[in-house]
């Protein structure tokens, strides 16, 4: 069932409207609110906000395509278009989790974390993180070059200085032998407004800085419900929409037909016990999920984030994972952020890798549904063995329980007496025993040693110029 009807949308995406056209959003760039005012906007005297007519915005929905081709490091390609499927990535964060505590992610715990992800199979894209070690102008592009080095999936850095993605745009020719980001997009970029109602400069150069190439951009609405937006749900939404809306108009007013995600899946809600921004609540859950549909509204990809509060991979963690993700899910949200995400995004922690890699395996399955065909139904076979108990070994049974059922890799499936046979291990005994074994494969790349050599020439030349 949706969370949202068809109807309750519209008057969401009203009130939206009325807020752009009335109100209207800051926009920290003098260049862009002239860009705007050329396109139909009309700008505050004296100050640089913007209001948006619903036309302009209408316009610019319809620039958008309405699929987003994403291509991972070995190949395989995903059209994201409303109404789904859905990936899934890891998650941004500052710190590493490790038992009860936290340590700053160096370049070396970074690369040890994308090797063990890039075995993780039911994860489809890796998101960079903050590293602590690196300059923080190159930080997006040093992190870009990491995880093309060592693993397949599809790569996501985050920006630090609008100015990298210059470079990070020179990396995937590289890495694509000359083809442009259009062509294999093996990258995707995004920025967030700051919420309520403004685009900074930051963000607004992390638009212009990276238009022109045809690379996917995320444009991320992250209202705080009882801070920066209503703390009523539909209110919040309000407010997530029209910063969205308004982002997907500055991103089609610097590059025309740029593919764009609307991404109403950073809202949080603030914990009025803790004053702590929450990311795992059912409220988060329910933003997301309705942020999914409205995208789809508009005829555009969505994305969301599962997340926790909890501070160490426990049970809390996995049933806030399990309740966000489903919600998420079944809107069929395209994009999945945060697995592996502890502390309210701040950390990342490889055994919630693990653990989430099968939460999101059980999503999908979820995703997917029932099957009803003449083969599924399997009236004949019920007729042929009657009330004899023979499933098992029939022909029927070996032709389709893999696909009908899910195998998760860590979660116990095993009777009590095999169980403490093997030492009685929990979840996290499972997961870390998994981390080992992913640990001890081979790095997949498709980095050639020449490529690798170009790349830290890329690097070394924006390091340069930048810090």
């Amino acid at each position: 069932m949706p969370i949202l009807a068809t109807s309750n949308i519209e008057r969401i995406n009203e009130a939206s409207l009325r807020v752009l056209g009335e109100t209207g959003v800051q926009v920290d760039d003098d260049a862009v609110v002239a860009l705007l005012g050329e396109r139909g906007c009309s700008v505050v005297e004296g100050t640089r906000v913007v209001r948006l007519p619903r036309e302009v915005v209408d316009a610019a929905i319809g620039a958008c395509p309405r699929e987003v081709r994403l291509a991972a490091l070995d190949g395989q390609e995903t059209v994201l278009r409303a109404g789904g499927p859905s990936v899934f990535w890891t998650g941004n964060a500052i710190n590493l989790a490790v038992d009860k505590h936290v340590e700053p992610i160096d370049t070396g715990r970074f690369i040890d974390l994308v090797h063990v992800v890039d075995g993780l199979e039911h994860l489809d894209g890796m998101v960079s993180t903050c590293l602590a070690d690196v300059p923080p102008p190159v930080r997006g592009l040093v992190g870009m070059r990491l995880i093309a080095e060592n693993c397949l999936k599809h790569v996501r850095p985050c920006i630090y200085d609008p100015r990298e993605t210059k470079g990070m745009i020179e990396m995937a020719q590289v890495l694509a032998d000359g083809r442009s980001p259009a062509e294999w997009p093996i990258f995707s970029l995004g920025y967030t407004a700051v919420s309520p109602l403004r685009w900074s400069g930051l963000a607004l150069a992390a638009f212009r800085e990276s238009s022109g190439h045809g690379v996917p951009m995320m444009v991320n609405a992250e209202p705080a419900g009882g801070v920066t937006a209503p703390v009523t749900l539909a209110g919040e939404l309000v407010v997530g929409n029209a910063e969205a809306l308004s982002g997907v108009v500055i991103c089609q007013a610097l590059e025309p037909g740029r593919p764009l995600v609307f991404n109403m899946g950073f809202a949080h809600v603030m914990d009025m016990q803790t004053t702590v921004m929450r990311t795992g609540g059912v409220e988060n859950g329910l933003l997301q999920a309705a942020g999914a549909e409205i995208a789809a509204f508009h005829g555009l990809p969505s994305a969301s984030w599962m997340g926790t509060e909890s501070l160490v991979a426990d049970a809390a963690a996995a049933y806030e994972n399990v309740v966000t993700g489903m919600l998420h899910v079944m809107s069929r949200a395209n994009i999945v952020w945060g697995v592996g995400n502890l502390e309210s995004t701040k950390a990342m922690s490889l055994e919630m890798a693990v653990i989430g890699n099968d939460i999101a395996g059980a999503l999908r399955r979820a995703q997917q549904g029932i099957q009803v065909d003449d083969e599924t139904l399997a009236v004949d076979l019920i007729q042929e063995l009657g009330r004899k108990p023979d499933y098992l070994n029939h022909p029927h049974t070996l032709a389709h329980f893999k696909r009908e059922y899910y195998y998760p890799r860590v979660t116990n499936r095993r009777p009590r007496g095999t169980w403490e046979a093997l030492g009685s291990p929990t979840i996290l005994d499972e997961a870390r025993d998994r981390i080992a074994k992913l640990r001890a494969l081979p790095t997949r790349s498709i980095v050639s040693a020449a490529q690798r050599k170009e790349l830290e020439m890329i690097e070394k030349k924006w390091r340069e110029r930048l810090t």
